[in-house]
């Protein structure tokens, strides 16, 4: 098969916009867990502050949802602590979200020189292709700092 250079051209061209198109998706899936982490971080600061409102800010869902709401309330405003708030380890709900998931993020932060807190984070990730959003659903009470997250 001998193939003429336009056809060569129109086949390079087709490789070079898939490469394209694939690299693009891949990279906003990747940078979703960035994106996550920074939400994270948003909730452990408003917790550190003592701000319930700011934490239903973050978790929207949750914050209409009455039961979650209460829950929220209940803790959120006990974690008030002096200091800047530090990430000391963030497992993402998931690694690279391909389609819409929801998982569960693990968050252990401290303020200052305080203890650690460590909570469970339930996330909502939406595929690359509809924009790989992130959005925090909720928020647990504190957790042993060694036990895992449901």
């Amino acid at each position: 098969m001998n193939l003429r250079r336009p056809q060569v051209l129109i086949l390079v061209a087709f490789g070079a916009f898939f490469f394209i198109g694939i690299s693009g998706l891949m990279a906003r899936a990747l940078s979703a867990t960035g994106t996550e982490r920074a939400k994270a971080l948003d909730v452990a600061r408003a917790e550190a502050r003592g701000d319930v409102q700011a934490v239903l800010r973050l978790t929207p869902t949750c914050a209409k949802d009455r039961a979650c709401n209460a829950a929220t309330r209940d803790f959120a405003g006990k974690l008030k602590r002096p200091g800047e708030v530090q990430v000391l380890q963030y497992q993402p709900s998931v690694q690279m979200a391909l389609s819409d998931e929801v998982g569960t993020g693990r968050l252990a932060w401290r303020a200052g020189t305080g203890l650690p807190v460590v909570q469970c984070i339930r996330v909502q990730r939406t595929n690359p292709l509809s924009g790989g959003g992130v959005e925090l659903l909720s928020v647990s009470k504190p957790i042993r700092n060694e036990s895992p997250c449901p």
